[in-house]
């Protein structure tokens, strides 16, 4: 499995989103930075199975949101935002035995990124709390699960129109570039 965090800051605003989707390959994620342009940095690194899935999808999104707010709130930050890459999964149940420890996994972080909104509110800081959920994007997330059966991997993106990272990327963008009054 293979998880990223995307950090982006500019003079405007600053953000992390925590990002499993990110996946740029399993021979360039080997703790290297990558950079796409000035303002996104990859850092991609590696964990196990379903350990992994608890790790990536709850434990790393909550010490990364809290590193973030603490490190916006030391440097007088008040227009950031903490963008958590989430998943369809995380909002309904798919019939997929297979899934299903994933999917609790994205509820907790639909249920994270809820409490962190209202918890910045309570702090009466303008610093934003998001979500995105997307459906199936095309990355390698599938041949790790099913790395046994490549053919049910395979199927996985071609069973529906899969999302790209770069959809991913639009999404994050147009967050980012919402007005200060405007929560997506």
């Amino acid at each position: 499995m293979t998880s990223n965090f995307l950090f982006l800051n500019s003079q405007k605003t600053e953000a992390i989103v925590h990002c499993y989707l990110f996946i740029l390959s399993a021979n360039k994620c080997n703790k290297e930075k990558y950079h796409f342009d000035a303002l996104i940095t990859y850092i991609c690194f590696t964990v196990y199975f379903t350990a992994g899935f608890l790790q990536v999808n709850v434990l790393a999104l909550c010490i990364c949101a809290r590193e973030a707010y603490q490190s916006m709130k030391e440097r007088n930050v008040d227009d950031g935002h903490i963008i958590n890459i989430n998943s369809v999964c995380g909002h309904q149940v798919f019939p997929n035995p297979d899934g299903h420890f994933y999917t609790a996994t994205k509820y907790a972080v639909t249920a994270l990124t809820e409490g962190l909104r209202q918890e910045l509110r309570a702090e009466n800081t303008h610093i934003r709390a998001t979500s995105i959920s997307p459906g199936v994007v095309k990355t390698e997330f599938a041949y790790r699960v099913y790395r046994d059966n490549s053919d049910k991997a395979a199927a996985v993106y071609t069973k529906n129109k899969s999302l790209e990272a770069k959809d991913l990327v639009h999404a994050v963008t147009y967050v980012l570039g919402a007005p200060p009054h405007v929560q997506v």
